[in-house]
């Protein structure tokens, strides 16, 4: 089967000598040697992926990149976040050493966004440097983090502290993979896809309330056409503002309230990243309306909709037993990679479809928001 422009959308993110394209639809890994051929380098490629994807997806890329007489190593690492750590890195990173890594290597990274975020940081790192692709098998990696060259691994102190921005040399997202993903990962995946409605396209949102239960439920087009705008949108944003030094910080609406429950759940906990990004974002809304910077009915809005379509809208509805005690979770916050002088940087809503950013709410709000959820 050879796929064309007909069966596959496009997407350019234009960031000069390090631009790279986006390919979107079916059956891209199956036919990954076709969308491989010319950004492989002369030295082997090393896939990074994890034990749950290995299963379904490692052999069809091995056997694309056999097709293009390409050398390769398979490297499948333990699934789940707490394999986005130092240890992980600085054990990768040997044995991609030992099996000869030169400047010529290419890593693809194989999977959700755990692989994606650990493998990008490894190339940005290996040899001051080596190209890497991204092929995302989650919809949350496929509409955000697998796009915009964002790597990084988890500390201590909080998760992506260490980290590096780093583009890949292309993203294949194949639509067919999500039709294996459960429920609750699609769902996840769905929370970052309706940020981009929040944060500057109302129509989009507009679009995601009538359709947004198709795109979860497998409707190709649906999917095909969210995953795209999604990407479009991200694409557009990295383009202005790659290393998020002001537009790009918007990306990260409802994310300080989800990194501080990520952290308090404890990495791996079962707490699913856009799961925790799906309340953040639902908090953000509340205090954007306390602080007169949006109105109730458009928090209203949003919350039907994430309960409408079975994303979580409070503390209550995670699937997590926590204390959830607001003093830590604003501690956690304290920790945030958008703290600036001392001040925490929210990203704040002032109406569906627009977004600020914000370094002027007081604790004592913050803590009311958390109580309240």
């Amino acid at each position: 089967m050879t796929l064309t422009a007909a069966t596959v959308d496009t997407l350019r993110v234009d960031l000069g000598g390090r631009s790279y394209d986006i390919h979107i639809g079916p059956g891209l890994i199956a036919n990954a040697d076709q969308w491989l051929s010319d950004c492989l380098g002369v030295g082997a490629a090393f896939i990074i992926t994890d034990d749950n994807v290995a299963g379904h997806y490692l052999a069809p890329i091995e056997a694309a990149l056999d097709r293009l007489g390409q050398r390769h190593h398979a490297i499948v690492l333990p699934a789940g976040e707490a394999t986005k750590s130092f240890e992980t890195w600085r054990d990768v990173s040997e044995q991609l050493l030992a099996l000869g890594a030169e400047r010529g290597s290419t890593i693809i990274a194989l999977g959700g966004g755990v692989i994606g975020d650990l493998a990008g940081f490894i190339a940005a790192t290996l040899l001051r440097g080596v190209d890497f692709v991204q092929i995302p098998t989650t919809l949350l990696a496929q509409v955000d983090s697998s796009v915009g060259g964002k790597t990084a691994i988890n500390s201590a102190h909080g998760k992506n502290l260490i980290g590096a921005f780093f583009q890949p040399k292309r993203v294949l997202i194949d639509i067919a993979v999500l039709d294996s993903l459960p429920r609750r990962e699609l769902l996840a995946g769905y929370a970052e896809t309706v940020k981009y409605g929040l944060i500057g396209d109302a129509a989009f949102f507009d679009w995601l309330e009538r359709n947004g239960s198709d795109v979860i439920a497998g409707d190709q087009g649906a999917r095909r056409y969210a995953i795209t705008t999604s990407c479009a949108a991200k694409a557009a944003t990295v383009r202005a503002d790659e290393r998020e030094h002001g537009q790009r910080a918007l990306l990260n609406f409802g994310h300080t309230f989800a990194h501080a429950l990520e952290a308090e759940a404890g990495y791996d906990s079962g707490l699913l990243h856009g799961e925790a990004v799906a309340v953040g974002m639902i908090m953000a809304l509340a205090l954007s309306r306390d602080a007169g910077l949006c109105n109730g009915q458009d928090v209203a809005r949003v919350r039907r909709h994430f309960a409408a379509v079975g994303l979580p809208v409070t503390l209550a509805d995670l699937p997590v037993a926590a204390d959830w005690d607001p003093q830590r979770l604003y501690g956690h916050m304290q920790n945030d990679k958008k703290v600036a002088a001392g001040k925490i940087n929210f990203i704040a809503a002032t109406a569906i479809g627009a977004a600020v950013i914000s370094n002027q709410f007081q604790s004592e709000q913050v803590l009311q928001v958390l109580s309240e959820h």
